[in-house]
């Protein structure tokens, strides 16, 4: 399936290494993730593969990588071919993931949702692979975001929306980090309105949570280089829980 992604898979590999993704982004969402060992993990719009990757790397028995970006899913499953982990990469969802995984990580696919519809029909699809009793793991475009399309400019993008804070209003999310220049276009949900969708899907609970800096590497340098960013993030963690039966 073609998608505006198809040709970012080298940018999106190399932005694991900037650095509020590295201090900050990825930290948060494992010291959330948790002790995996043994549970079965589907990483949901998984781009690259790079957390399919690192759940692998803390010993979840099943991982599985899915997107629908041909380019993204093609760099993925090249890396496995190259160094095999044992992790599945798939483009198509099958009846047979239904209701068997631990644990749903969804990073940065809810603000592709360009209508209640679309956004309802994605809660739905990554509750629908959840079992009883797990957790889906999932980061928006943050409800309180900064609108100064230069704030985020330091880290490596922009946030350009003539109509911030409008439910599904869109925005130009501009990547302009090192010699990088590229435009994709996401959308805007409020909390309420997340949180109403993925409860109406069948999750139980619906909890946010702040990004907080790193407990990893220099967290002084970290703090001081992105000190205007965790004033601001520009995303939130939600992680969603489906009551035990």
């Amino acid at each position: 399936m073609q998608s505006q992604f198809d040709e970012l898979a080298a940018l999106y590999e190399d932005m694991a290494l900037w650095p509020f993704r590295k201090d900050i982004e990825i930290p948060n969402v494992l010291a959330l993730v948790g002790d995996i060992r043994g549970l079965s993990v589907l990483d949901f719009g998984c781009g690259t593969g790079m957390y399919s990757r690192l759940f692998k790397e803390r010993g979840a028995k099943r991982v599985v990588g899915y997107d629908v970006a041909d380019g993204m899913i093609k760099y993925a499953k090249e890396q496995e071919e190259k160094n095999p982990v044992g992790i599945e990469f798939i483009s198509e969802l099958t009846p047979t993931l239904e209701n068997i995984f631990d644990l749903v990580v969804g990073v940065y696919v809810l603000p592709y949702a360009a209508t209640h519809e679309e956004l309802y029909t994605m809660c739905s699809t990554m509750a629908g692979l959840v079992k009883s009793g797990g957790r889906l793991i999932t980061l928006p475009i943050h409800p309180e975001y900064d609108p100064n399309p230069k704030y985020y400019e330091p880290y490596g993008f922009r946030l350009i929306s003539d109509n911030p804070y409008t439910e599904g209003g869109k925005i130009q999310l501009e990547l302009c980090y090192s010699n990088y220049d590229v435009k994709v276009t996401a959308y805007y949900w409020s909390s309420s309105i997340l949180k109403a969708a993925l409860i109406e899907a069948g999750f139980s609970s619906v909890e946010q949570i702040e990004l907080f800096t790193s407990s990893t590497g220099d967290l002084n340098k970290a703090c001081s280089t992105l000190k205007n960013y965790i004033k601001k993030p520009h995303a939130s963690i939600l992680e969603c829980k489906k009551e035990k039966i």
